[in-house]
């Protein structure tokens, strides 16, 4: 096993293996707060950014690489801990997006017998308001929400540009909030 970091006596640079532990030592010294500072600069969590630069050297002590310097350990260390730190950042992003949609989630589901009634109430208002509107509006809209169709597949169907049934939809909706005159108007179940 190598346990010299310099250079030996004929100046050629010494192989470092990060499971011999004098030459681990020798990586840790010279690394270990060079990669914080990197891990800290892009988690922003000192205890974070200490576990990833610790859970990297281990990783290299435990599968017994052999780096051919010090230089090549190091840089070697760098790119694990940005990735290590990149992914946790990902993370911890995911997580708290989970959380807020945990939080922010109605978990009601049941529903009053008012509620209900107000429903089966607007949704004939909006049936016959749908009887009034112009029989291209009409269709549009009923494909959109009743037949639950995407623009481009009512597009298909009516033989119309995609951009001629968004338009069509519009001004479908905005017709029927006129003859209607309620924001909160159910049109299906």
């Amino acid at each position: 096993m190598f346990s010299k970091v310099e250079d030996n006596q004929s100046g050629i640079s010494v192989a470092l293996n990060a499971g011999n532990p004098a030459d681990f030592r020798a990586i840790y010294d010279e690394c270990m707060q060079m990669l914080f500072k990197i891990s800290y600069r892009i988690v922003n969590d000192e205890e974070a950014a200490e576990d990833l630069v610790h859970d990297s050297l281990i990783k290299a002590n435990e599968k017994c690489l052999v780096f051919p310097s010090l230089n090549d350990a190091k840089y070697w260390l760098i790119r694990v801990v940005k990735n290590a730190s990149l992914n946790y950042i990902k993370r911890k992003d995911r997580e708290r997006k989970a959380y807020e949609k945990v939080l922010y989630e109605d978990h009601r589901k049941s529903e009053s017998g008012e509620t209900d009634l107000l429903k089966q109430d607007s949704m004939a208002k909006a049936r016959e308001a749908l009887k009034k509107l112009p029989k291209n509006l009409r269709e549009v809209l009923m494909l959109r929400e009743y037949g639950d169709l995407n623009y481009k597949e009512i597009a298909k169907v009516l033989g119309i540009t995609e951009g001629n049934v968004k338009v069509r939809v519009f001004r479908a909706r905005e017709q029927l909030l006129k003859l209607i005159g309620e924001d909160d108007v159910f049109l299906s179940n």
